[in-house]
């Protein structure tokens, strides 16, 4: 945190608008600006010059935008733009945070790319880089070329200047702490991860307020509801818990927040959308970013039918727990070698067992 300090040198909640004609849900980016293009185009929220044409639609992106993949940048500079070009068509953009995105703003990088650090690195960033390490070591470390070098090659050129624009002053940072964890447009809930049995009682705006408030404080570790397992950004109970253990659950978060369904990212599927609970959990995070390398794909709701984009074909996500015949329209846009093709011919079985599940990285 002292190296962090040395680098460094609200809000008001977008709001929920019932009763708009269309919803465009997209979840997890990771970095890979030219799929999500290519999903908003392919559901005709904007044209070929990347401008908003989606009228009324909400574009709802459930976080997860950094890390992993080279040009987060792009997608929120093209994010930021979107938002005021579809607030004056009367439409609306929702970028809610992820647990990426928080722990870009806390200064936890590991996910970050050597192509994305690039990205931020300035005409300056060798002297900038220098002025840190000079500035925060001890006059010993100064000395030791073993320990500079071995603190260059983990703060390579562009970490400086990507930390400082996820700080509270920096370009990224501002737009993100502005933006909401949780939100209820019409009768669909989304955010990034799950609402766990431990935060079953709050209410949107509490959970939105709790971690803007964090957010902007001096000490935003101390609110568990930015890194706890059980949190919002990173609760996968709702994606892989049994769901006979969990209806009732589910049920009574429906209730409370006065939704038919909750649609979620942060939990990889094997390349589909995914319905549980008889369609009211959504899995949409097909890993659709070419290091997942899952398809194009986009979630869109509209007069209470819910459509996937699977790799730009409209697919009805049923409400039934059968989805024998949802799964074979989506494989008949796979190409011979896939994510999906590969689960099917396995069995189709979800959540994986234990035993065959590789480990969920966050």
């Amino acid at each position: 945190m002292r190296l962090l300090a040395a680098v460094f040198a609200v809000s008001v909640a977008l709001s929920a608008a019932p009763g708009m004609p269309r919803i465009v849900a997209i979840s997890d980016v990771h970095g890979d600006y030219a799929v999500f293009v290519q999903v908003l185009q392919q559901v005709g929220v904007i044209d070929a010059k990347r401008k908003w044409k989606g009228g009324t639609t909400v574009l709802v992106q459930t976080g997860d935008i950094p890390d992993r993949g080279p040009q987060s940048r792009k997608v929120m500079d093209l994010l930021m733009d979107l938002e005021k070009q579809a607030r004056k068509a009367g439409g609306q953009v929702h970028p809610l945070l992820g647990n990426h995105e928080v722990m870009n703003m806390l200064g936890d990088l590991r996910y970050v790319s050597a192509e994305e650090y690039a990205s931020y690195a300035s005409a300056d960033a060798e002297e900038l880089r220098e002025h840190v390490f000079m500035t925060s070591a001890t006059p010993q470390q100064r000395d030791d070329a073993a320990i500079k070098a071995a603190w260059m090659a983990a703060h390579p050129p562009g970490w400086i200047e990507l930390v400082q624009a996820f700080g509270a002053k920096g370009k990224y940072g501002r737009w993100l702490r502005q933006h909401d964890t949780v939100v209820k447009v019409g009768d669909t809930l989304f955010l990034h991860g799950g609402i766990s049995p431990k935060y079953a009682t709050l209410q949107v705006t509490e959970i939105n307020d709790r971690v803007r408030t964090a957010l902007a404080s001096a000490t935003p570790e101390t609110e568990p509801l930015l890194t706890d397992e059980e949190g919002p950004l990173w609760y996968r109970g709702l994606a892989l818990g049994p769901e006979a253990a969990l209806t009732a659950h589910v049920d009574a978060l429906l209730a409370h927040h006065g939704v038919a369904r909750i649609v979620l990212g942060h939990t990889v599927t094997p390349g589909v959308v995914l319905p549980r609970f008889g369609g009211k959990i959504i899995l949409n995070d097909v890993g659709m970013s070419a290091v997942y390398g899952g398809p194009p794909s986009a979630l869109e709701i509209q007069d209470s039918t819910v459509t996937v984009h699977h790799r730009g074909k409209p697919i009805v996500v049923p409400a039934s727990p059968d989805l024998n015949a949802y799964l074979k329209q989506a494989l008949a846009v796979e190409p011979a070698e896939s994510k999906l093709r590969k689960w099917m011919a396995q069995g189709a079985v979800w959540p994986p067992p234990p035993a065959a599940a590789p480990p969920i990285a966050p």
